[in-house]
């Protein structure tokens, strides 16, 4: 029998055009203390890593029914959501069916003499015997699962590890192992915000010096919250994103936004700005711009509205905290004329 590693990379070589599917198993242990019943466990190796298709689930609350939502982007770029984990996926009778299938599904030829390799991991001592199914329903073999979103990240290629044991109430000593942070941070990535469509006063068509008014309306900006979830196990986090400003870039700088900065705080309300209304052409709006110069007859300014979303998770363990504040904008095209008068 060829050493451990030798044997790792002449499966991966093997295995490449090859897919493992592994029938769900009547009790699924893990590695938190608990276990799970049910649910789906398939696997593939299309690349020459084997790895699951994840069984954590997601619900969300809050929030409003939109068509136009979007996911959020960090405001931290040096950090993303989770690209791939470790979780419990196959038990030991799964294995062994899934090897035995590859045997008969092409017994002369590589389906054998994949099997033989896959023998030589979990069979023959290398390191696992028999697929420890002398340990059925004592534990699982956990495996490598990617992040839906984030298929084509090269970072999903970094849970590379063959599935591994875990005994039950064990947590596996992995930094890429399923955790409720792990959780928390997959929902960040499952968060639908709402599109960013701003109401202006006055609509299309702006005028030179004089303000335009912007808001958004509080019923479409409330809390969203995901949860994330591994069926069965007790084991969930709740990630929750609360609208807290929107930012205006007039996307010229012969402009003033209101304020100043260009970031307009919510209201108590959840609303963001201020609706206008007859009689308030006068004032200086809460949350708006003023364009100083006009667009060209064609041209128009590209005025960006981002919403700034702060990011908290708590979870069944009672961990918690925050995570990165998040954005999602749009942009809309704002047409700016002069005000043209005749002198008699």
């Amino acid at each position: 029998m060829p050493p451990v590693n030798t044997q790792h990379r002449t499966l991966a070589a093997l295995t490449a055009a090859l897919a493992l599917s592994l029938v769900p198993a009547t009790a699924q242990a893990i590695g938190t203390g608990g276990t799970a019943t049910g649910g789906d466990a398939s696997g593939s190796q299309s690349d020459g890593k084997i790895r699951a298709e994840t069984k954590v689930r997601v619900t969300t609350s809050g929030g409003t029914k939109e068509v136009d939502t979007g996911t959020l982007t960090s405001t931290d770029t040096n950090w993303t959501p989770p690209a791939c984990w470790y979780e419990p996926a196959f038990s030991p009778k799964q294995v062994k069916t899934a090897v035995d299938s590859l045997r008969k599904f092409n017994p002369f030829g590589i389906g054998n003499m994949v099997a033989d390799l896959y023998d030589g991991y979990f069979k023959d001592g290398e390191p696992y015997k028999n697929y420890n199914l002398d340990k059925e329903g004592e534990g699982m073999f956990w495996a490598a699962v990617v992040n839906p979103n984030r298929e084509d990240d090269p970072e999903a290629q970094s849970c590379d590890k063959p599935p591994f044991w875990v005994d039950n109430g064990d947590t596996p000593d992995e930094p890429l192992a399923v955790t409720p942070q792990v959780l928390a941070e997959y929902a960040y990535d499952e968060l639908p915000v709402p599109g960013t469509e701003i109401e202006m006063r006055p609509t299309g068509e702006s005028t030179v010096n004089l303000p335009t008014w912007i808001w958004l309306d509080k019923a479409r900006f409330r809390k969203i919250s995901v949860t994330a979830s591994l069926p069965g196990t007790g084991l969930s986090a709740t990630t929750t994103a609360e609208p807290v400003s929107l930012r205006i870039d007039p996307g010229t700088a012969d402009a003033q936004t209101h304020p100043t900065s260009g970031e307009c705080a919510i209201n108590a309300d959840d609303s963001i700005g201020e609706p206008y209304t007859q009689g308030k052409a006068d004032r200086t709006p809460p949350c708006g711009v003023t364009y100083l110069r006009s667009t060209g007859r064609n041209d128009a300014y590209a005025l960006q509205a981002t919403v700034t979303w702060r990011i908290t998770w708590t979870s069944t363990t009672g961990e918690g905290g925050r995570l990165p504040d998040g954005t999602f904008g749009a942009t809309q095209d704002v047409t700016v004329r002069e005000i043209q008068s005749v002198n008699r």
